[in-house]
């Protein structure tokens, strides 16, 4: 996963009139998916009624990286209830589980040549 700057995604979330937020979500997506979560296509985004399936389940992708240290019912609340503030927190969440080591992923030894 990539980490991302928690300001930027805000101002560029704002500056965009949200496009960027589409784009962040798109992005995080796929990125959770290589790590092993279940997120299905982003195209369900635009699709109402399965938009609120497609968020529950990019949640629950946030709930896989962070090894539920932040749960998908709360990220889904902050999403939907706070949708700047909740974006800022949530991203904040993930350059956190960036940090720590991602599930799914082997940190091979780096060998040292003399």
């Amino acid at each position: 996963m990539k980490k991302r700057s928690v300001a930027g995604v805000i101002v560029l979330s704002i500056v965009t009139f949200g496009i960027y937020a589409l784009y962040w979500h798109v992005a995080t997506k796929s990125e959770m998916n290589e790590t092993g979560a279940d997120i299905p296509t982003a195209w369900l985004l635009l699709v109402p009624i399965a938009n609120l399936y497609w968020i529950w389940k990019w949640c629950g992708g946030i709930e896989y990286i962070t090894k539920e240290k932040m749960t998908a019912p709360v990220a889904f609340l902050l999403h939907a209830f706070l949708p700047l503030i909740g974006m800022a927190i949530l991203q904040d969440t993930m350059n956190k589980a960036i940090d720590r080591g991602l599930p799914g992923r082997v940190e091979l030894p780096v060998a040292r040549v003399a």
